[in-house]
């Protein structure tokens, strides 16, 4: 199982877009004392992305980079598969109501299903679409 991580300014802000916006399962949120989002689990189907706070304290963190601080590109992306084209097409609605960032709009792939990609406020890059890779035949 592989589950992306990665790291926001404003995590509060950052867990009601993908919740409220993007459409994702609040799992796990874990806060500090003073109420600070210090690590968050988010889920859509079986899958998982994890959040936090970024820290110059941080080891870790010196391995990351923040869209902002390099242009507003990212080095990965996240993709969730949604089961059918009608989810698809509700949730491009609700992101499109939300007036989000669409940088791709949904469109249909040349090698199946259809997709869209949308940037969230911080500038992460997350796309979501119908074609599943697990269901490719070897």
């Amino acid at each position: 199982m592989l589950i992306p991580a990665t790291r926001y300014r404003d995590c509060d802000a950052a867990l009601a877009f993908i919740t409220d916006v993007l459409g994702l399962e609040e799992h796990a949120v874990y806060r500090t004392e003073d109420g600070e989002i210090q690590h968050a689990q988010v889920k859509l189907g079986s899958g998982f992305m994890m959040f936090g706070p970024g820290s110059a304290a941080s080891e870790f963190d010196r391995y990351m980079a923040d869209p902002q601080e390099i242009g507003g590109r990212e080095t990965t992306t996240i993709y969730a598969v949604v089961g059918s084209h009608e989810e698809l097409k509700e949730r491009y609605s609700r992101v499109t109501e939300a007036s989000a960032n669409i940088l791709m709009p949904l469109a249909e792939q040349p090698y199946g299903g259809s997709n869209f990609t949308v940037a969230d406020p911080e500038g992460h890059i997350w796309s979501f679409g119908n074609y599943d890779p697990r269901e490719v035949a070897d």
